[in-house]
Protein backbone atom coordinates (compact mmCIF):
# COMPACT_ATOMS: atom_id res chain seq x y z
CA UNK A 1 0.00 0.00 0.00
CA UNK A 2 1.64 3.46 -0.90
CA UNK A 3 1.34 6.10 1.20
CA UNK A 4 -0.97 8.10 -0.47
CA UNK A 5 -3.30 5.21 -0.10
CA UNK A 6 -2.74 4.76 3.79
CA UNK A 7 -2.85 8.72 4.11
CA UNK A 8 -6.54 8.15 2.26
CA UNK A 9 -7.52 5.43 4.31
CA UNK A 10 -6.36 6.99 7.62
CA UNK A 11 -8.48 10.14 6.26
CA UNK A 12 -11.64 8.70 5.46
CA UNK A 13 -13.80 7.97 8.60
CA UNK A 14 -15.20 4.05 9.25
CA UNK A 15 -18.93 3.92 8.55
CA UNK A 16 -21.00 3.90 11.62
CA UNK A 17 -21.96 -0.47 12.22
CA UNK A 18 -25.95 0.10 12.21
CA UNK A 19 -26.21 -2.90 14.37
CA UNK A 20 -23.85 -1.62 16.94
CA UNK A 21 -25.99 1.30 16.89
CA UNK A 22 -29.11 -0.18 17.55
CA UNK A 23 -27.66 -2.51 20.13
CA UNK A 24 -26.41 0.51 22.44
CA UNK A 25 -29.84 2.33 21.84
CA UNK A 26 -31.44 -0.63 22.71
CA UNK A 27 -29.88 -1.67 26.23
CA UNK A 28 -30.18 2.13 26.59
CA UNK A 29 -34.01 2.12 26.98
CA UNK A 30 -33.88 -1.00 28.60
CA UNK A 31 -31.08 0.04 31.04
CA UNK A 32 -33.35 3.24 31.69
CA UNK A 33 -36.65 1.53 32.49
CA UNK A 34 -34.74 -0.93 34.86
CA UNK A 35 -33.33 1.87 36.75
CA UNK A 36 -37.17 3.42 36.70
CA UNK A 37 -38.05 0.12 38.39
CA UNK A 38 -35.21 -0.03 40.83
CA UNK A 39 -34.88 4.01 42.04
CA UNK A 40 -38.73 4.27 42.50
CA UNK A 41 -39.15 0.86 44.51
CA UNK A 42 -41.32 1.95 47.15
CA UNK A 43 -44.08 2.32 43.58
CA UNK A 44 -43.18 -0.16 42.10
CA UNK A 45 -42.35 -3.03 44.29
CA UNK A 46 -43.67 -2.45 47.86
CA UNK A 47 -47.32 -1.54 46.66
CA UNK A 48 -48.05 -4.83 44.78
CA UNK A 49 -46.39 -7.19 47.53
CA UNK A 50 -48.93 -5.35 50.62
CA UNK A 51 -51.51 -6.15 48.12
CA UNK A 52 -50.49 -9.68 47.70
CA UNK A 53 -50.30 -9.93 51.18
CA UNK A 54 -53.58 -8.78 52.23
CA UNK A 55 -55.05 -10.90 49.66
CA UNK A 56 -53.41 -14.35 50.97
CA UNK A 57 -54.52 -13.16 54.23
CA UNK A 58 -58.10 -12.77 54.19
CA UNK A 59 -59.32 -14.31 50.74
CA UNK A 60 -56.28 -17.24 51.35
CA UNK A 61 -56.19 -17.75 55.19
CA UNK A 62 -59.29 -16.46 57.04
CA UNK A 63 -62.34 -16.93 53.83
CA UNK A 64 -60.76 -19.67 51.85
CA UNK A 65 -60.60 -22.19 55.64
CA UNK A 66 -64.54 -21.73 54.91
CA UNK A 67 -64.48 -22.33 50.54
CA UNK A 68 -62.39 -25.60 51.51
CA UNK A 69 -61.00 -27.27 48.80
CA UNK A 70 -60.59 -26.44 44.58
CA UNK A 71 -59.59 -28.58 41.78
CA UNK A 72 -58.15 -30.84 44.56
CA UNK A 73 -55.87 -28.33 46.05
CA UNK A 74 -56.75 -26.01 49.04
CA UNK A 75 -58.05 -22.21 47.95
CA UNK A 76 -55.21 -20.95 48.96
CA UNK A 77 -52.60 -23.18 46.36
CA UNK A 78 -55.75 -22.75 43.99
CA UNK A 79 -55.66 -19.14 44.05
CA UNK A 80 -51.98 -18.69 44.70
CA UNK A 81 -50.72 -18.73 40.69
CA UNK A 82 -54.21 -16.44 39.75
CA UNK A 83 -52.27 -13.64 42.45
CA UNK A 84 -49.25 -13.81 41.07
CA UNK A 85 -50.67 -13.37 37.53
CA UNK A 86 -52.69 -10.68 38.36
CA UNK A 87 -49.47 -8.38 39.69
CA UNK A 88 -47.57 -9.48 36.58
CA UNK A 89 -50.15 -8.30 34.17
CA UNK A 90 -50.58 -4.84 36.05
CA UNK A 91 -47.47 -3.99 37.17
CA UNK A 92 -46.40 -4.59 33.11
CA UNK A 93 -49.38 -2.70 31.87
CA UNK A 94 -48.66 -0.19 34.66
CA UNK A 95 -44.62 0.28 34.29
CA UNK A 96 -45.12 0.97 29.90
CA UNK A 97 -48.15 3.25 29.84
CA UNK A 98 -46.81 5.33 33.12
CA UNK A 99 -43.03 5.66 31.29
CA UNK A 100 -43.79 5.94 27.36
CA UNK A 101 -46.70 8.55 28.44
CA UNK A 102 -44.11 10.20 30.96
CA UNK A 103 -42.22 10.52 28.10
CA UNK A 104 -44.32 11.82 25.72
CA UNK A 105 -45.76 14.87 28.26
CA UNK A 106 -41.55 15.63 29.18
CA UNK A 107 -41.37 16.04 25.24
CA UNK A 108 -37.98 13.68 25.49
CA UNK A 109 -39.99 10.94 23.02
CA UNK A 110 -39.09 13.37 19.91
CA UNK A 111 -35.26 13.10 20.41
CA UNK A 112 -35.99 9.20 21.16
CA UNK A 113 -38.06 8.93 17.86
CA UNK A 114 -36.02 11.53 15.22
CA UNK A 115 -32.94 9.10 16.56
CA UNK A 116 -31.82 6.42 13.73
CA UNK A 117 -33.29 3.70 16.44
CA UNK A 118 -35.87 2.13 14.69
CA UNK A 119 -39.18 1.96 15.96
CA UNK A 120 -39.77 -2.03 16.09
CA UNK A 121 -36.53 -1.78 18.59
CA UNK A 122 -37.92 1.25 20.66
CA UNK A 123 -41.30 -0.57 20.86
CA UNK A 124 -38.99 -3.70 22.19
CA UNK A 125 -37.49 -1.72 24.55
CA UNK A 126 -39.86 -0.70 26.53
CA UNK A 127 -41.96 -4.09 26.11
CA UNK A 128 -38.44 -5.36 27.90
CA UNK A 129 -38.79 -2.92 30.98
CA UNK A 130 -42.57 -3.77 31.15
CA UNK A 131 -41.77 -7.39 31.49
CA UNK A 132 -38.15 -6.69 33.90
CA UNK A 133 -41.11 -4.95 36.13
CA UNK A 134 -43.61 -7.78 35.94
CA UNK A 135 -41.23 -10.21 36.30
CA UNK A 136 -39.40 -8.43 39.51
CA UNK A 137 -42.63 -8.07 41.23
CA UNK A 138 -44.09 -11.84 39.93
CA UNK A 139 -40.78 -13.12 42.50
CA UNK A 140 -41.48 -10.78 45.28
CA UNK A 141 -45.23 -12.07 45.40
CA UNK A 142 -43.84 -15.71 44.65
CA UNK A 143 -41.93 -15.34 47.84
CA UNK A 144 -44.89 -13.81 49.90
CA UNK A 145 -47.23 -16.91 48.67
CA UNK A 146 -44.44 -19.42 50.06
CA UNK A 147 -44.40 -17.50 53.35
CA UNK A 148 -48.50 -18.42 53.41
CA UNK A 149 -48.27 -22.02 51.55
CA UNK A 150 -46.57 -24.82 49.27
CA UNK A 151 -46.40 -23.87 45.83
CA UNK A 152 -46.73 -27.52 43.53
CA UNK A 153 -44.40 -27.20 40.08
CA UNK A 154 -46.35 -29.42 37.15
CA UNK A 155 -44.64 -27.91 34.19
CA UNK A 156 -41.84 -25.33 35.07
CA UNK A 157 -41.82 -24.52 30.60
CA UNK A 158 -45.39 -23.71 31.02
CA UNK A 159 -45.18 -22.00 34.01
CA UNK A 160 -42.27 -19.79 32.56
CA UNK A 161 -43.78 -18.90 29.10
CA UNK A 162 -47.60 -18.67 29.85
CA UNK A 163 -45.95 -15.57 32.72
CA UNK A 164 -43.59 -14.30 30.14
CA UNK A 165 -46.43 -14.01 27.09
CA UNK A 166 -48.58 -12.65 29.43
CA UNK A 167 -46.76 -9.89 30.23
CA UNK A 168 -45.53 -9.28 26.72
CA UNK A 169 -49.08 -8.62 25.90
CA UNK A 170 -49.83 -6.33 28.64
CA UNK A 171 -47.12 -3.91 28.28
CA UNK A 172 -47.52 -3.98 23.96
CA UNK A 173 -51.91 -3.22 25.54
CA UNK A 174 -49.72 -0.62 27.98
CA UNK A 175 -47.56 0.81 25.46
CA UNK A 176 -50.94 1.46 23.18
CA UNK A 177 -53.17 3.85 25.87
CA UNK A 178 -49.81 5.75 26.20
CA UNK A 179 -49.99 6.64 22.85
CA UNK A 180 -53.25 7.62 22.92
CA UNK A 181 -53.35 9.14 25.66
CA UNK A 182 -53.92 13.00 25.78
CA UNK A 183 -53.62 13.25 29.97
CA UNK A 184 -52.83 11.42 33.20
CA UNK A 185 -56.52 10.30 33.30
CA UNK A 186 -56.75 8.45 29.77
CA UNK A 187 -53.74 6.62 31.27
CA UNK A 188 -55.80 5.77 34.61
CA UNK A 189 -59.36 5.02 32.65
CA UNK A 190 -58.30 1.89 31.23
CA UNK A 191 -56.53 -0.27 34.01
CA UNK A 192 -59.77 0.77 36.24
CA UNK A 193 -62.56 0.48 34.04
CA UNK A 194 -61.42 -2.35 32.05
CA UNK A 195 -58.10 -3.82 33.16
CA UNK A 196 -59.25 -4.77 36.53
CA UNK A 197 -62.76 -5.96 36.69
CA UNK A 198 -61.41 -8.66 33.54
CA UNK A 199 -58.64 -9.49 35.72
CA UNK A 200 -61.16 -10.08 38.72
CA UNK A 201 -63.03 -11.80 36.59
CA UNK A 202 -60.61 -13.89 34.78
CA UNK A 203 -60.63 -16.83 37.11
CA UNK A 204 -57.78 -15.57 39.72
CA UNK A 205 -60.15 -16.16 42.55
CA UNK A 206 -62.58 -18.66 41.43
CA UNK A 207 -62.99 -21.79 38.68
CA UNK A 208 -65.84 -21.12 36.17
CA UNK A 209 -67.06 -24.37 36.85
CA UNK A 210 -68.47 -22.60 40.11
CA UNK A 211 -70.43 -20.07 37.24
CA UNK A 212 -74.22 -20.78 35.72
CA UNK A 213 -73.64 -21.93 32.13
CA UNK A 214 -74.57 -18.65 30.47
CA UNK A 215 -71.81 -16.77 32.61
CA UNK A 216 -69.18 -19.38 31.89
CA UNK A 217 -69.72 -18.69 28.39
CA UNK A 218 -69.14 -14.80 28.88
CA UNK A 219 -66.18 -15.53 30.75
CA UNK A 220 -64.80 -17.74 27.87
CA UNK A 221 -64.37 -13.80 26.29
CA UNK A 222 -62.31 -12.72 28.94
CA UNK A 223 -58.73 -12.79 27.27
CA UNK A 224 -57.38 -12.82 30.86
CA UNK A 225 -59.14 -16.22 31.72
CA UNK A 226 -56.96 -17.75 29.29
CA UNK A 227 -53.45 -16.33 30.57
CA UNK A 228 -54.17 -17.32 34.57
CA UNK A 229 -55.23 -21.06 33.39
CA UNK A 230 -52.56 -21.24 31.08
CA UNK A 231 -50.20 -20.10 34.38
CA UNK A 232 -51.89 -22.16 36.63
CA UNK A 233 -51.85 -24.92 34.78
CA UNK A 234 -48.15 -25.20 34.76
CA UNK A 235 -48.45 -25.10 38.92
CA UNK A 236 -50.81 -27.38 39.93
CA UNK A 237 -51.99 -28.83 36.49
CA UNK A 238 -55.63 -27.92 36.48
CA UNK A 239 -56.86 -25.55 33.92
CA UNK A 240 -60.44 -24.60 33.21
CA UNK A 241 -59.70 -24.30 29.64
CA UNK A 242 -57.57 -25.55 26.79
CA UNK A 243 -54.18 -25.15 27.05
CA UNK A 244 -52.80 -25.39 23.35
CA UNK A 245 -55.72 -22.35 22.63
CA UNK A 246 -54.78 -20.36 25.85
CA UNK A 247 -51.15 -20.13 24.12
CA UNK A 248 -52.68 -19.52 20.83
CA UNK A 249 -54.23 -16.60 21.80
CA UNK A 250 -51.26 -15.54 24.06
CA UNK A 251 -48.79 -16.08 20.66
CA UNK A 252 -51.88 -14.22 18.33
CA UNK A 253 -52.14 -11.12 20.60
CA UNK A 254 -48.27 -10.68 20.83
CA UNK A 255 -48.08 -10.46 17.48
CA UNK A 256 -50.78 -8.41 16.66
CA UNK A 257 -50.01 -6.06 19.31
CA UNK A 258 -46.47 -5.29 18.45
CA UNK A 259 -47.30 -4.88 14.29
CA UNK A 260 -49.84 -2.07 15.71
CA UNK A 261 -47.53 -0.19 18.14
CA UNK A 262 -44.96 -0.60 15.41
CA UNK A 263 -47.38 0.90 13.21
CA UNK A 264 -48.77 3.42 15.12
CA UNK A 265 -44.85 4.99 16.16
CA UNK A 266 -44.37 5.15 12.03
CA UNK A 267 -47.66 6.79 11.14
CA UNK A 268 -46.67 9.25 14.68
CA UNK A 269 -50.56 8.66 16.08
CA UNK A 270 -50.31 10.49 19.36
CA UNK A 271 -46.74 11.47 19.40
CA UNK A 272 -46.76 14.23 16.58
CA UNK A 273 -49.54 15.56 16.72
Amino acid sequence: MTQTTQATAMSTPAEPNLAHTNLVGFNTIVIREFSRIVRIWSQTVVPPAITATLYFVIFGSLIGRRLGDMGGYTYIQYIAPGLIMMQVITNSYGNVVSSFFGAKFGKHIEELLVSPLPNWLIVAGYVVGGVSRGLVVGGVVTVITLIFTHLHVHDMLVVMSAVLLSSIVFSLLGMINAIFAKNFDQITFIPTFVLTPLTYLGGVFYTIEMLPQWAQHVSHANPILYMVNAFRFGFIGVSDVNVGFAYAIMIGAVVVLYVACVWLLQRGVGTRE
